[in-house]
């Protein structure tokens, strides 16, 4: 394999209630040559997802922040840590600091529900735009399409999982969300054929390699990259440099 400076863009790591610490993580990464981290807080420190009535309170919002602080204060020897912000429903750009290089935005269907119509969230977008960060866009097919037709169709956006928490693949193609210019996806836990699919259709310039750890591992969800054998360009391009060009890390 040549080498590349790879980058896992879509990870997992935090300890308030979930035990997934960055020490379990990087051992995993630096075997697999793995040597960037984009890092985003688990879904459990930023909501409380299994209850759809859930209401926000300064407890959670203390918790939100210590997650990312986390994040922030992850300085590591040998991997280059990448920090997203989670934005959940106080969308409390005042704390969206420079460290930061894009912005994570998650629900599932059965999981309590953002308030589109907070003037807060235009104002969080705002900021968002202003800064240039492009968002990680996790939401059900039909918030999906109203957050890229009409909340913020100016907006770069990443689909995690090529689609397959949010619709699906099919159902995202059908809707035309692929076709978007400034729409990207990460591989992460995606199956092969779309993958594939995606690669033939709409090449590889907006294609992001990702592991979404602990749902999936960095070295199979790499691995699942180097076996279609493309051109070492395009190879490059998943595996970090499309990333870099997104969030502008030069």
């Amino acid at each position: 394999m040549k080498t590349y400076h790879i980058i896992d863009c879509h990870l997992h790591t935090g300890v308030e209630h979930v035990n997934w610490g960055w020490d379990r993580i990087r051992p995993l990464l630096l075997e697999s040559g793995i040597r960037g981290a984009a890092l985003i807080a688990p879904v459990e420190d930023i909501y409380d997802r299994y209850d759809p009535g859930f209401t926000d309170t300064p407890a959670w919002q203390t918790c939100r922040r210590r997650a990312h602080q986390y994040l922030l204060d992850l300085k590591d020897p040998e991997i280059a840590t990448y920090p997203y912000f989670f934005v959940w429903n106080d969308f409390a750009w005042e704390d969206l600091g420079p460290e930061y290089v894009a912005i994570k935005w998650h629900r599932h269907p059965d999981e309590p529900e953002y308030r589109y119509g907070d003037p807060r969230c235009r104002e969080f977008l705002q900021v968002v735009r202003e800064r240039q960060l492009p968002i990680l866009l996790e939401e059900s097919l039909e918030n999906t399409r109203f957050f890229l037709e009409e909340l913020a169709p100016d907006l770069p956006v990443i689909i995690p999982h090529l689609g397959g928490l949010s619709g699906g693949y099919v159902a995202l193609d059908r809707a035309g969300v692929w076709r978007r210019p400034q729409v990207y996806a990460d591989t992460g836990v995606a199956a092969l054929p779309e993958i594939k699919d995606f690669i033939r259709r709409f090449g590889t310039d907006r294609l992001l390699f990702g592991s979404d750890y602990p749902f999936g591992t960095p070295a199979a969800e790499l691995d699942k990259i180097l076996r279609l054998n493309l051109p070492e360009a395009q190879t490059r391009g998943i595996l970090g440099d499309n990333f870099r060009r997104l969030c502008r890390l030069g």
